[in-house]
């Protein structure tokens, strides 16, 4: 089973994350914007080909699930960090409030069918934890899901991480590699996009008065991400908090774990046995005697 690729960004596995310790703004790391921004061309054209080798090898697959306040760049990490891959050996899929159909089956239902096969890379922008964070924060919201208010306490919580974990480890032992992405950022500079949002008329369309009603509700979120992240960053799906104040740094930073990872798994294009190397130069000599 996969294990996670060291990073100063890797959440513990033992319970003990604590977001005060993951930094909003990068480490020192010496490069410049432009340095990473052709750090990250060059990781994204890595992950491109790294794809067509999983593709072709055909026994594993990728998840990547990116989860953030608004405005921390989910959508442009995701455009950016796989520009390269061939649309044919990925997959993007974004989770809003679940339709009618959803809120009849359980929390994880509407996602499965939504999984990379192998050698596809999946990526969920959002996903099944949006139902122990937007959901707890927002409590009020299980009520579509016909839950009432004297059933929600520690162990409805506690119940609801543990099919996280099942489920991520069925997939884990199934050759599915999953990696989560927090993308961190500080209230300050996401008080910099809205504005950015709203003084800019191109940026309009981005932003909702949802998005300032969210944000009174932020040490809500913090708490919530706090223990969600404490309870589900286990070696075969671990959390990686990414700090989100500088774009460029955010993306390469993700980049580069994708890679990593893929290059861990020692893939290579498959090689033909004796008997087929045989037929493949009967095939030759007709093809060149047509």
């Amino acid at each position: 089973m996969f294990n996670a690729i060291p990073s100063p960004y890797l959440a513990p596995f033992d319970n003990t994350f604590l977001i005060k310790n993951y930094p909003t703004a990068p480490l020192k790391h010496g490069l410049s914007k432009q340095e990473c921004k052709k750090r990250l061309d060059e990781l994204s054209l890595t992950i491109s080909d790294l794809q067509r080798i999983l593709y072709a090898h055909n026994q594993y697959s990728i998840l990547l699930i990116f989860q953030a306040m608004d405005a921390a760049g989910k959508d442009s990490t995701i455009r950016t960090v796989l520009d390269n891959v061939d649309p044919n050996g990925s997959q993007v899929y974004s989770f809003q409030a679940p339709t009618e159909e959803e809120l009849k089956h359980d929390f994880i239902w509407r996602t499965v069918d939504k999984l990379p096969p192998h050698g596809r890379i999946g990526i969920f922008n959002r996903s099944y934890y949006e139902e122990v964070l937007i959901v707890k924060v927002h409590s009020e919201f299980l009520r579509t899901q016909n839950i009432t208010a004297s059933e929600v306490n520690e162990e409805f919580w506690g119940n609801r991480f543990s099919s996280i974990l099942d489920h991520e480890k069925h997939l884990a032992r199934n050759r599915t590699i999953i990696l989560k992405f927090w993308l961190n950022v500080s209230k300050k500079e996401q008080k910099k996009r809205f504005l950015s949002r709203i003084d800019e008329p191109q940026k309009n369309w981005k932003f909702s008065k949802d998005d300032i009603n969210e944000r009174q509700h932020w040490n809500e979120y913090m708490s919530a991400y706090q223990t969600c992240i404490s309870q589900t960053s286990k070696p075969w799906a671990p959390w990686y908090a990414i700090p989100a104040d500088d774009k460029p740094f955010m993306r390469m930073c993700v980049a580069d774990i994708i890679v990593a990872t893929m290059r861990s798994l020692g893939l290579t294009y498959p090689r033909i046995g004796t008997n087929e190397h045989k037929e493949f130069q009967k095939m030759r000599d007709i093809l060149e005697n047509e």
